[in-house]
């Protein structure tokens, strides 16, 4: 084992230079392919090929094990060369824990389903805040540290200090060199040291005679402002720049930050009228407040309605199709019911209080035709739909809502109505419902279309079945 780890650690400077260039383009792939799965624009531009994108993401992210485990091998003899040295140990550390805590959290949420909602709701949490937090942290120090790399004089892994003594080689024969050498001379030290001898040799013992007349050394004047501190300076500005509102956006969202319904609801785009009463269920909320935080994730921009341009309708194969506008609607008997929400990012919002009609109520009022199959649900931004066949829509727990903990679901949660499917993830809870049709055959969905699953069911979805109070 020993012959082995010295193997492994024979030229470690070297190797220490491509673990970090390796782990460099590993953030950099990590960094764009992340930020291109959480925003809008790109999960309606790349359709199927965000799917491919996420895959992307994750082998590159399990990619990351290597040059960890790598460095893990090298780490005792690079701990050593920076004992004296606390910033750039407190460095090592800060970057190591950054790139272990990415890894972790991923598998998690790559393994969502076996992790179960609350650890995914946890490593997800973990996982942005590592992102916006680490990323620039990782940008910054990569950046203003090229040129320390390239330098070898300058590198965090450098033997000894510069001496203002000329430095010795030690001698091909001597026993340290059998030892030592293949370790130390790719080392900054060892590198200085030749150069240092070529240079005395060179000047035919010119610069000795100097040292002994003069006893020390010129320095030379230093600038107050180094073009190293302005790049530094410029980079950290310009990060704090360009990262910092969306870092204070996310801590904002995630962190209860101007992060409740009722904000969403102070600007609320919908303007209908009259809103819902809340029936005694909701207010308070039976299920005692929802517990978590929603994240706003659409295809379309948010749209917004009025009395003037909503309306619900069932259709398709059914014997008494029908339209509703908003003051009809609201005036329909509803029940309310608690359930969990799940989104297949891994994020989770339970204890939800739902007020609404069962969808099961819909279609017994509208009847079935003969040959009916499926059951599909048309979104008011009118781009996304999804769809479950008529055996799944007898559960009872599939509700239209209209409230949430007492109050009417804002444009950003999917109101004025949204579909809620409590045991599927919730892609299959279509936002800003304004349509259900019966229909002949399956419908593959938005998401489906790009690589889905068709059946969403969480774990353990067969044996949750809540209870559903009458209004």
């Amino acid at each position: 084992m020993k012959l082995w780890l010295k193997k492994m650690r024979k030229g470690y400077g070297k190797k220490l230079v491509s673990i970090h260039a390796w782990n460099a383009w590993i953030v950099v792939i990590l960094s764009v392919t992340g930020l291109m799965l959480i925003g809008g624009f790109w999960r309606e531009t790349l359709g199927i090929g965000r799917v491919w994108l996420k895959w992307l993401h994750i082998a590159v992210g399990l990619a990351m094990l290597a040059p960890v485990v790598y460095y893990l091998f090298l780490a005792s003899k690079h701990w050593k060369q920076l004992r004296n040295k606390p910033w750039q140990k407190a460095n090592t550390i800060i970057v190591l824990a950054l790139l272990i805590g990415w890894l972790l959290s991923g598998i998690i949420l790559w393994q969502f389903k076996l992790a179960g909602p609350r650890w995914s709701n946890a490593a997800l949490l973990i996982h942005d805040l590592l992102t916006w937090v680490g990323l620039p942290y990782i940008i910054y120090h990569s950046i203003t540290r090229t040129r320390w790399l390239k330098d070898s004089t300058r590198r965090t892994f450098q033997v000894s200090e510069p001496s203002t003594q000329i430095p010795s080689v030690p001698a091909p024969n001597t026993p340290s060199s059998d030892t030592e050498e293949s370790e130390t001379r790719s080392t900054p030290a060892a590198m200085s040291n030749l150069r240092a001898d070529k240079s005395f040799h060179h000047q035919g013992g010119q610069l000795q005679d100097l040292n002994r007349n003069k006893g020390s050394k010129i320095e030379k004047p230093q600038p107050v402002y180094t073009r190293r501190t302005f790049i530094r300076s410029a980079v950290g500005i310009g990060l704090a720049v360009t990262l910092g509102p969306t870092f204070v956006s996310w801590v904002g969202k995630n962190l209860k930050f101007d992060n409740s319904i009722d904000s969403m609801l102070e600007n609320d785009p919908n303007q209908l009228v009259p809103l819902p009463q809340p029936l005694s269920a909701s207010s308070p909320p039976i299920g005692g407040g929802a517990e978590g935080h929603f994240r706003v994730y659409t295809v379309t921009p948010i749209p917004s309605f009025s009395n003037a341009n909503w309306s619900f309708r069932v259709d398709g194969l059914v014997e008494r199709a029908q339209i509703w506008n908003w003051e009809q609607f609201v005036k329909l008997a509803r029940t309310v019911q608690v359930s969990d929400f799940h989104c297949v990012t891994g994020w989770s919002v339970y204890k939800n209080t739902w007020e609404g009609i069962p969808l099961k109520h819909f279609l017994e009022k509208a009847g079935l035709k003969p040959g009916a199959h499926s059951v599909k649900f048309y979104s008011g931004d009118g781009v996304y739909t999804d769809a479950i066949t008529l055996e799944q829509a007898q559960m009872d727990d599939i509700m239209i809502a209209v409230m949430h903990d007492g109050k009417p679901i804002p444009a950003d949660l999917g109101g004025p109505v949204r579909l809620v499917i409590p045991q599927m993830y919730a892609y299959k809870s279509v936002k800003w419902l304004n349509r259900i049709e019966v229909i002949d055959s399956e419908h593959i969905g938005y998401w489906e279309e790009r690589g889905y699953d068709k059946d969403a069911w969480l774990s353990g979805a067969s044996q949750r079945f809540p209870n559903i109070t009458g209004s």
